[in-house]
């Protein structure tokens, strides 16, 4: 195994000095139609900030494309919901013009056959769904009265769609934990082939309650699910990529641990702001699209995000992990640039 993890070392390496673009995210939207718990952008059902204009977006595009090709770099829009454009689909198909493939992460509750149809007209290739639990605990999760029923029909709207990328993702926390089971019989009997698993961490509206979040003993439980949901083939499960994962390194998930927020990965956020990742604090935000040349910002602004070694302070200074961790994913870091959760040290032995 440590030969192979050297290898991945390695490649992440060389990955990070060639930084090839690969994913760009736009937070579209900061509206939401949900109030859910767990948010990490702590969007609210009439956010503050508005829409940024499509206009703006594509000119931040403009500044990429004669610096790669288009077809090889995927562009997610999130939010907040993505679904509450108007323009959505109109975005979608400038981008498909352009030659861009591009996706979504939606919390379903919008998303009906009429809708879908219009999405995959405009040349959507992918789609993630959000499913937080059951009935009870989904829709106390998200605070939305419904919000399983429309997550489930969504689901199973995409189940009956042929040649369409999606998947499910579920956030673990200790209302659902004991219930990983029966939600992955329910995602099966939808017909859905691909789920996603991660478990909350301390920011956004998280960050101010405790009750969300796993204990160590309940964190190493969901890699133990997630192993065995591999090992039975039912499903196609991987544990997110949120952190270094120790003997559970590719147990849980296809491939080794990598952060790839601003090595591979970009995001545009709904106030300009140019960063790796939507989840990551402003603290790591590298530039503005109203201010700042996208690609510009990519070749030459994302050195803390491609050379770890600022992070190798506190916990990780003298973890033996580092060298194949390199301080985890840039979302765990507060404001001040410490890590907030190890991933490895919450494994219980």
């Amino acid at each position: 195994m440590k030969i192979k993890e050297e290898l991945w070392r390695q490649y992440r390496h060389n990955e990070s000095q060639l930084h090839p673009l690969r994913t760009l995210f736009w937070e579209c939207t900061l509206r939401c139609n949900m109030r859910c718990r767990h948010c990490g952008s702590d969007c609210k059902v009439s956010a503050t900030t508005p829409d940024m204009p499509a206009a703006d977006f594509f000119k931040a595009i403009d500044d990429i494309t004669p610096h790669v090709d288009p077809h090889k770099v995927f562009v997610v829009f999130t939010g907040g919901e993505p679904l509450l454009r108007a323009d959505l689909e109109a975005c979608g198909l400038e981008l498909y013009r352009r030659g861009f493939p591009w996706g979504m992460v939606t919390n379903g509750f919008l998303l009906n056959e009429k809708r879908l149809d219009g999405l995959l007209r405009s040349g959507m290739h992918s789609i993630t769904i959000s499913l937080d639990g059951l009935r009870e605990e989904h829709d106390w999760m998200r605070q939305t009265t419904g919000g399983f029923e429309h997550a489930s029909e969504a689901i199973r709207l995409l189940g009956k769609t042929p040649d369409l990328l999606w998947d499910v993702v579920t956030c673990v926390n200790p209302r659902n934990y004991h219930q990983m089971e029966a939600i992955k019989e329910h995602l099966i009997s939808l017909n859905c082939k691909r789920w996603r698993v991660f478990a909350i961490f301390p920011m956004g509206r998280a960050a101010q309650d405790p009750e969300l979040r796993l204990d160590n003993n309940q964190f190493t439980g969901v890699l133990d699910f997630v192993k065995r949901t591999r090992e039975e083939g039912r499903i196609i499960c991987n544990y997110a990529c949120e952190g270094y994962l120790g003997k559970y390194e590719r147990k849980v998930r296809d491939n080794y641990f990598f952060c790839r927020a601003g090595v591979e990965v970009a995001s545009v956020l709904c106030d300009g702001s140019i960063s790796g990742c939507t989840s990551i604090r402003s603290n790591f935000h590298q530039g503005n699209i109203y201010q700042d040349n996208l690609w510009e910002v990519w070749e030459n602004r994302f050195e803390p995000y491609r050379d770890r070694s600022w992070a190798k302070k506190d916990q990780c200074a003298n973890c033996k992990a580092w060298r194949y961790c390199e301080g985890n994913g840039m979302h765990l870091y507060d404001d001040g640039g410490h890590l907030l959760s190890c991933s490895m040290h919450r494994i219980v032995n």
